[in-house]
Parts: C-alpha cells; structure tokens; sequence
C-alpha cells in the first residue's frame, strides 16, 4: 500500500462526527445558555459551590457536555491555578481525561441502565473513599429521572450531607419526574431550547471550519428543523454534508428531511386564504408528488400562519435571522391583509387537522379534505360579522319551515287555545320512530286586520329612558355586547331605577365586577353619569328566571290542549321541547328571548 492510500485510511479512521468533535470544551463556547454561566461563574468567584446540581432540559442542549465542563472546573488545576475555575482557557492536569470521559475520579452513570437500589448502595459505600488524584470525587448521574424509588430514597442522606470531596452532578429530560425530595437538595438549571439564528450561526462557523459551503436557506431549515437541539441540528448538517456533493442547498436538506419548500408553502397558504380549493389541492399534489409528507405540509402550513400572525402585531420579528426572503416579505403582507379572526380560525383548523392527517390510513386524503375546509371556511364570515347581518334581517322575514323528512299535522276540529294565538310545539319521536322531530302548527281562523300604522323613526341611544332591565338589556344588545348581556340577564335583580340612579341585588354566582361594568357601560351608552348601587333588598327576578317562567307556563298551556294532548297520545314516547307563540317569534328573531336548548328535565311521555 503506498503512502496516499495509508493517509487516506488514518484519515478515515479518525473522523468523528460533527456533534462529538465540536462538543464545546468549556463555558465560554456553551452556546445558548448564558443565565447558567452567569450564575456558576458568581459562584465559583465567591466561593459558594453547590454539592449537587440537577441539569434539565429537552435533548441536545448540552446537559452532559455541561456536567463534563464543570466537573472539568471543579477539578481544575494548571502550574499556575490549584483551584475550582471557571476560566478554563488552559488544559489542566486533570481537564483532558474528564472531557473524554475517562478520569478515575470523575464517574459517569446512565441511570437508564443503573437503576435500582443495589447501584445506589454502590455509591453511598465509595463516597466514604477520596479521591485519588483530582481535587473531588464527582458523580455524573445522566437521565436520574429513570431511578427507582428505592434508589432516589437511599440517596437521599448522602445526597444531603455528602463528604466534602464528592459533589453530585444530575442531567434529566423529565424533571416532573424525579422526586421533590431530592430537587430540595440540588441547585437547579433549565438549559434552554437554542435560538434558531442562534444555531444557524453556529453551523455556519462549523461549515467555514470544514470547508464545506452552505447555503443561507439549508441551514435555516436545518436550524428550524433541530427544534432547539445543537446536537440534532450538527447531526443533521452531517448528514447533509454526506447527502450532498461539496455544497450543502436547500434542495439536499428539503429532499433529505422530507420537507416542503417553504416558498410553496406559502403560495399554499395564500390559495387556503383566497377560497381557491382546486389551485390549493394541486399545489398540495404537486408538494406530495415531490417527496413533502402531507403531515409535514400541514405542519409547515401551521408554522406560516403563527409567523403571520405574529408578525401582525410584532412587525420587528420579521428581523429574524432564521428566516428566508420570502417568509420575512410575504409574511409582512399577510399580517397587514388578514384579520386576526380569520388567521386564528385556520390555525385551530389545522391543528385539528394535523392530527386528523397523522391518524389516518389515507393521509393524503384527510390532508386534502383539511385544505377544503380551510379553504371554504377563508368565504364564511366572522362571528361578528354573522350577527350583523342576522341584526340587517327584518323581523318578519324569518319564517318557520318544517325540514324535510318531517310531518305537520293537527286536527282540524281542534278549538283554539292560549286564546286563538298561533302555538307551535316540537315534539320528538321516540326511538322507534326513527329519533325525528314533528313540528306541530295549530293557527285559529284570523280576523280582520287592521292595517299596521307607519312605524315611528328609532330614537338616538342617548334619549331613551331607561325604566327596567329589558330596556338595559336592550341597550346591551343595541351596542352589540353579547357577553355582557347575558351576564347581565343571568345575575342582576331590580331594586329600583330612577333616572341616572340604579339600585340593583345581584346573584350568587355573579361576577364581583358586574356592578362597576354595568356602571361604565351605562355611562358609554347613554352619555350620562349613572350612579349603580348594590342593595340589601332582595328585589325582583332577574330576566332569565322571568324567561325561563315564561317557558314553563307555556309548556303547561302546550300540555293542556286538547290538540297536542291528542298528537302525543297518537306518538308514545313523544315529549315538548319548546313552544312558540308570534310574540316570542318576533322577540326571538331580535335577539331578545332566546329559548333554551331543552333538557333532560322536560316532560316525557
């Protein structure tokens, strides 16, 4: 063998991948975790040392590498320095065996493996022993969450009240998990997801070291795609770097991590918010067809739509280095297009339908019948926007159909009851009737009707006298305050109301700032100065309870009559559900009385 081929065989045999050889070596190149070197730093200069520390934090953000670099300080010793550093720019005596995980003093121990009560007694018997050349004997106890709970009871003592030469170093991922008796006894830090700009900074300095180009997007998306992980983004960047031939693009990283291009996304997103379905389904197809998983897409979809909405009311994030040209640009212009009603919609849409697509035995259908109904959904209108224009309806025009499959019957001889008004009454079959619901119309013969005289133009807001509270509840609904309304309807009891002057008892259950809102809003609606008070008298009954007699008289006039008495006998197993009478449609079709959705307690029969 020549002496090229030996070279080319030594440098084979000596790699090492990207996460192992630019494994930082000491706290100033910890990347990401500046709070914690802040705090080990004040405390080594004043010379409080902990004797335990418990490391946490999700994979990849440095936990073992942390606990090496300290057990590194606590033993640091040079010509020069014999004591616990945190300046470690010079190798020790003792720093290179404890980076490479071989120092007799310094015992690693994955709990994963070791995790039952005879490897805890293992250590209690060799703590008594010191050291045998470092300064302290440290245990570097990695994933404790997974010890026993005989092991985290017999290491409580000696985690306590150790020797002087041992300190205890913990590193989990599921800190809920270990028990509160032992964090009580160690000093704790939550290692941080890394910044995404941070990471991508931190590649491209890797990439310059080995010589290897990379683009701006690749590493943005290998960044995005370590979700806060520097040990899975320098392992994705290998793999990149192995995936591709001397330059590191976009196209390698999406091709190898199964992504969707991120400028597709977005013109995905922007078919999605315009209701185009048939150009939103072939962008899909065409995304699907070039390797992108349609969970993947949706998921990028979901990552788009927070961007967009942050951006609305944080515009400075659009700085973010971790973000393309067109993400930063597009984006800008969907936050300024889109209301933040609609961009919520779609990101409680596709949540749904990210799990709905990862569930599925046909993931690319659900993920097309998800971008259909987001699609559909960008046309349909608001909430706020539906009850204006159920409040531009005329009262009159909402008329009352029978769905199909449904009967109305009644019989013809039937007298009239409540006193010839029109009843309506909803009875529902029984299971053997096929679980339908009749809606029953008796109607007296009419007489002459007089016609109506011109209705008189509405009062200004501010000039109507307020004499009750309907009239309150009114205004409420006049200034489209629903929430406040039926709170309103549900906890207030009239005491009395002079002008300007409201003396109120409310409910058990009502808010302890009712009073002060109604006080504000009645000083907003109005114009005026209203003084509400809370009085000791017990006052009348609050509107829902006056609605809710209203309702139950009405049922037990609907079961007296003679007509639905005879209909329900015809159906057993039928019951009421609601009655109708024109008043209450009128009312109803204004917001006003509002039935209840019927209950259990309604009368079967």
């Amino acid at each position: 063998m020549n002496d090229a081929g030996q070279t080319d065989k030594a440098k084979a045999g000596a790699y090492r991948v990207l996460a192992r050889k630019y494994r930082p070596r000491d706290f100033s190149a910890l990347i990401g975790q500046e709070p914690m070197v802040r705090t080990l730093t004040n405390a080594f200069s004043a010379g409080r040392i902990a004797q335990a520390w418990m490391l946490t934090g999700v994979r990849g953000v440095g936990k073992t590498t942390t606990a090496r670099i300290l057990a590194r300080a606590l033993n640091y010793k040079t010509d020069t320095v014999d004591q616990p550093s945190i300046n470690l720019e010079t190798l020790g005596e003792h720093c290179e065996a404890i980076l490479e995980g071989r120092h007799v003093d310094v015992i690693e121990m994955d709990a994963a493996s070791h995790t039952g009560i005879d490897d805890i007694r293992d250590i209690i018997e060799q703590v008594r022993y010191a050291p045998v050349s470092a300064r302290y004997k440290v245990y570097i106890i990695d994933e404790v969450h997974m010890l026993s709970n005989q092991a985290f009871n017999g290491l409580l003592k000696t985690l306590e009240e150790p020797p002087p030469h041992v300190k205890f170093i913990f590193a989990t991922t599921e800190i809920r998990k270990v028990p509160i008796t032992i964090l009580s006894r160690c000093q704790r830090f939550d290692l941080r997801r890394i910044d995404a700009a941070v990471i991508k900074t931190d590649l491209s300095r890797i990439g310059g070291l080995e010589g290897v180009e990379a683009e701006d997007e690749a590493l943005a998306m290998i960044a995005r795609a370590a979700e806060g992980s520097m040990r899975d983004a320098q392992s994705i960047f290998d793999q990149a770097i192995a995936h591709s031939s001397g330059k590191v693009t976009a196209e390698t990283v999406r091709d190898m991590l199964g992504l969707a291009d991120r400028a597709r996304v977005i013109d995905l997103f922007e078919h999605l918010m315009k209701g185009d379905v048939a150009a939103a389904l072939a962008e899909f197809r065409a995304q699907y067809d070039t390797g992108a998983d349609p969970a993947t897409v949706l998921t990028d979809l979901a990552q788009f739509n927070h961007l967009v909405t942050r951006l609305r009311f944080v515009p400075e994030a659009a700085g973010d280095a971790a973000l393309s040209e067109a993400e930063r640009e597009r984006g800008l212009a969907f936050s300024k297009a889109l209301s933040v009603r609609v961009l919520s919609r779609a990101w409680q849409m596709l949540l749904k339908g990210i799990q709905e697509v990862q569930s599925s035995n046909t993931p690319v259908a659900a993920g097309e019948m998800v971008l259909i109904r987001i699609a559909h959904a960008a046309d349909l209108p608001t909430l706020d926007e539906a009850l204006k224009a159920l409040e531009d309806v005329p009262a009159g025009t909402a008329g009352t159909h029978a769905p199909s499959g449904q009967a109305a019957a009644a019989p013809a001889a039937a007298p009239a009851g409540n006193g010839g008004a029109q009843a309506v009454a909803s009875a529902r079959m029984p299971a053997s009737g096929g679980g339908q619901t009749m809606r029953l119309v008796r109607e007296a013969p009419r007489e002459e009707e007089a016609p109506a005289p011109a209705a008189a133009p509405d009062p200004e807001p501010e000039t109507v006298p307020l004499t009750s509270l309907a009239d309150i509840a009114e205004l409420a609904e006049a200034n489209r305050d629903m929430a406040f309304k039926v709170q309103f309807k549900r906890c207030v009891r009239l005491v009395r109301i002079e002008p300007e002057r409201l003396a109120v008892n409310l409910t058990e259950d009502a808010p302890k700032t009712l009073l002060n809102d109604l006080t504000n809003r009645l000083q907003k609606w109005t114009g005026r100065r209203w003084i509400v008070s809370l009085s000791r008298e017990a006052g009348g009954k609050t509107l829902a309870e006056e609605e809710n007699g209203r309702r139950e008289t009405a049922l037990a006039d609907a079961r007296a009559d003679p007509a639905v008495a005879a209909i329900l006998q015809s159906f057993p197993g039928a019951r009421i559900l609601d009655v109708r009478i024109p008043d209450a449609v009128a009312e109803e079709a204004t917001g006003d009385a509002v039935p209840p959705e019927p209950d259990a307690e309604d009368d079967d029969i």
